[in-house]
């Protein structure tokens, strides 16, 4: 099968590319070529912006495909243009979408695929939500062939999953405090992004998934102090935890609070069941605390990789807030 992935090199697709060309099928990417990730050897790669509709036209003239992800797309009108380029080109369409796009606060648990989609806090799972609507609206009136994906918080080597990322390892390294929300008690689940791929690619080229929204997730559960003190363990430190409330961290920092109101300050067990129908081969296998490890073995590996990313604004932020409520 002939697959056109939209974007490619990202922390969730670039596990997904790795794995597509391992299960047979012929895979191309096309984006900017400006990520430090490497496609991988077999890929044939497309150079441009996706934003340039006219670039997009060219390189992909004449082209059909057996399925067309898009990884990059976030609002509706992007979903459309994609709805009408590969209308009649493509034998399934899947949308990213983002499980923050489930009813917050979830009123019940374990949230399933038929969970409501509702979020006031943040626009950036209200835009998911609309991406959502405008695919489904386009498979029932028309029959172009869209299969949604809700990935929740995936990470690979390179993604720290605290506030601030880099910025909080290096905090952690140095015995400063990070702060964590709430009393740091809410249920959390992280997904590496190559058990991640197990689930998506069995969902390319399934007949079945078509028409159908999935989310693709880890099946273990931690507390944000356990996944703090799993990335400190692993960089052969004790984690020294601030709690601040989500509603303060808000106040202080609308974007931070914004990711947490509308996803992470809310607990969260996610039901694989249907996941696990279509791809019976689905399992994901790496705990975290190995996540964890590579994540802190590749960052101290090349030490520049942690100043690169320091966000200097932040950690004055992080003190502020500290000195503030102590």
């Amino acid at each position: 099968m002939k697959v056109l992935f939209i974007g490619g090199t990202g922390v969730i697709s670039s596990g997904c590319a790795p794995e597509a060309l391992a299960s047979g099928f012929e895979l191309t990417l096309l984006n900017r070529g400006k990520s430090f990730r490497a496609a991988p050897q077999g890929a044939e790669v497309l150079v441009a912006d996706y934003h340039d509709q006219a670039a997009v036209e060219r390189v992909l003239a004449g082209r059909e495909f057996d399925v067309v992800v898009d990884w990059i797309a976030f609002t509706p009108d992007q979903v459309a243009r994609d709805i009408a380029m590969f209308q009649g080109r493509v034998g399934q369409f899947i949308l990213i979408s983002s499980a923050s796009a489930y009813q917050k606060p979830p009123r019940s648990l374990p949230i399933t695929e038929s969970t409501p989609l509702e979020n006031p806090f943040w626009a950036y799972s209200r835009n998911k939500i609309a991406c959502e609507q405008v695919l489904m609206e386009a498979y029932f009136k028309d029959g172009f062939p869209g299969t949604i994906v809700r990935p929740s918080h995936t990470y690979d080597k390179t993604m720290v999953p605290l506030r601030g990322k880099i910025t909080a390892l290096i905090r952690l390294l140095e015995g400063r405090p990070v702060i964590v929300h709430g009393d740091g008690t809410s249920l959390w689940v992280l997904t590496h992004h190559q058990d991640f791929a197990t689930g998506f690619v069995g969902l390319m080229g399934n007949p079945h998934a078509v028409g159908e929204a999935f989310h693709i997730t880890s099946d273990e559960l931690l507390t944000w102090n356990q996944i703090t003190e799993l990335v400190a363990a692993a960089a052969g430190v004790e984690a020294n935890i601030v709690h601040l409330t989500s509603e303060r961290i808000n106040r202080y920092d609308p974007e931070w609070g914004a990711g947490l109101l509308g996803d992470k300050a809310h607990s969260v067990i996610f039901d694989n069941s249907k996941l696990k129908r279509f791809v019976p081969n689905f399992r994901a296998k790496i705990p975290f605390y190995q996540g964890a490890q590579e994540i802190v073995d590749w960052y101290l590996a090349d030490r520049s990789r942690l100043q690169a990313e320091f966000d200097p604004i932040l950690d004055q932020l992080i003190d502020r807030m500290i000195a503030e409520n102590q």
